[in-house]
């Protein structure tokens, strides 16, 4: 074909280039209808507990996801600092996602049983206290805030609108779960049947009450801890 003739007529130019573009548009788009999902399943990944949303909300609202990512990237660098790279399953639940490269901070999305709860407390009370040379604001003032989560059903029945799997029974169930979680020695038992791998216990070192500081570390210390990553191949990591 001479290609001159194209290329010397605009508008023959223009109309086939409408006519690739849209074929090429279509064999991309056209699969995407005839599929359930575009998020291959991940065993394990859950909605988040009553208490971890709510700390979750907490770490949103406090600006925390300005300085920390939770999107570990497939190279190697960041898999050996960080752990396995990021699966888009482990976030399908999350209205918003907290993806990104922009790191003050180091990146969370595996910072789940890391550290100590006394160490989270004393991190968030005064970070320069553990990592001397942190410029992290100090949130201890989340120490002295009663959970006031009077809602929290409602809020597992709106995620449940857009497509977050809450049961009636975890509706139901939210505002005595949302306590229960940071108990000491309570009955957890349909708690964990409700959400596998869920961290129970006193967070703050304040039994005697519930603080919003019990809700952050509680979302804190569950990322990157429901999948087994050792059913994962790394071999395809870039260098």
């Amino acid at each position: 074909m001479d290609h001159s003739i194209i290329e010397k007529s605009t508008p023959l130019l223009v109309l086939l280039t409408l006519v690739a573009v849209s074929i090429g548009g279509l064999v991309q788009i056209v699969p995407l209808f005839q599929i359930e999902s575009t998020i291959e399943k991940v065993e394990g990944v859950r909605p988040y507990s009553p208490l971890e949303l709510v700390g979750r909300n907490i770490y949103i609202r406090e600006g925390c996801y300005t300085c920390h990512s939770q999107m570990v990237r497939p190279f190697r660098d960041e898999v050996e600092r960080y752990g396995h790279y990021s699966l888009a399953a482990e976030s399908m639940y999350d209205h918003p996602f907290q993806w990104g490269s922009k790191r003050t901070g180091p990146d969370l999305a595996r910072i789940g049983g890391k550290y100590s709860n006394d160490w989270h407390v004393a991190h968030l009370i005064d970070p320069r206290s553990v990592l001397p040379h942190s410029i992290m604001p100090a949130y201890g003032f989340l120490l002295d805030k009663e959970l006031g989560q009077t809602d929290i059903d409602q809020h597992l029945a709106t995620l449940r609108i857009v497509g977050v799997p809450y049961s009636d029974e975890m509706i139901a169930a939210a505002q005595a779960d949302l306590t229960i979680q940071a108990l000491v020695d309570a009955d957890t038992d349909d708690l964990l049947a409700r959400y596998p791998k869920a961290v129970t216990g006193d967070f703050d070192g304040q039994p005697s009450k519930l603080t919003e500081m019990d809700a952050l570390i509680a979302y804190l210390q569950m990322l990157g801890t429901l999948v087994d990553f050792t059913n994962y191949d790394t071999s395809d990591l870039v260098q």
